[in-house]
């Protein structure tokens, strides 16, 4: 079951790997590759926290809000590009087994919700797995049937900055 405390592992400074497509519904479209930056802080004693991206390859700095609600057990993930000013619909998730139960994965987390996408509605899913003190991998895939295909379409592994540990290796 999550904890207030599953998103420790991210607070400090990262180097991060970006690979996108071009095209996020497509699963024909090629995948770009850029590098980036990335700094977390801790709020609420470990049970939100807030990071910025910094992203010069696209123009843009994008913004995740972290809140660990302590009635449900679950985090909501909200996400702001400096494009756009505003918050996108929140995934919803934990780290655990898929479905929350206690005994899963603590290196693995899984957060779902409703979004569109170019004007399509879309089921949104972020993973986060790897995660150590040192790199984890973030992968984010849309599902355009209710979840029961998916695709992803976006990957950032994060590694501390003059660590030589080479990122996650599972490959989407």
């Amino acid at each position: 079951m999550s904890s207030p405390h599953d998103f420790d592992f991210l607070h400090g400074a990262w180097e991060v790997r970006q690979r996108r497509r071009t095209d996020s519904l497509d699963p024909g479209s090629a995948w770009e590759e850029f590098p980036s930056t990335a700094h977390c802080r801790p709020l609420f004693d470990g049970a939100a926290n807030i990071d910025e991206i910094d992203m010069p390859h696209l123009g843009a700095k994008g913004l995740t809000l972290r809140l660990f609600d302590r009635e449900s057990g679950q985090w909501s993930l909200n996400w702001s590009s400096s494009r756009s000013g505003r918050l996108f619909p929140p995934v919803i998730g934990g780290f655990g087994d898929a479905d929350g139960r206690p005994g899963g994965r603590r290196d693995r987390g899984e957060f779902y919700g409703d979004d569109t996408h170019d004007g399509k509605e879309v089921r949104a899913r972020f993973v986060w797995s790897g995660v150590c003190d040192t790199s984890a991998r973030w992968e984010q895939a849309f599902s355009l049937d209710g979840g029961e295909t998916w695709l992803t379409n976006w990957v950032m592994d994060f590694t501390r900055p003059g660590t030589n540990r080479e990122p996650v290796s599972e490959t989407p």
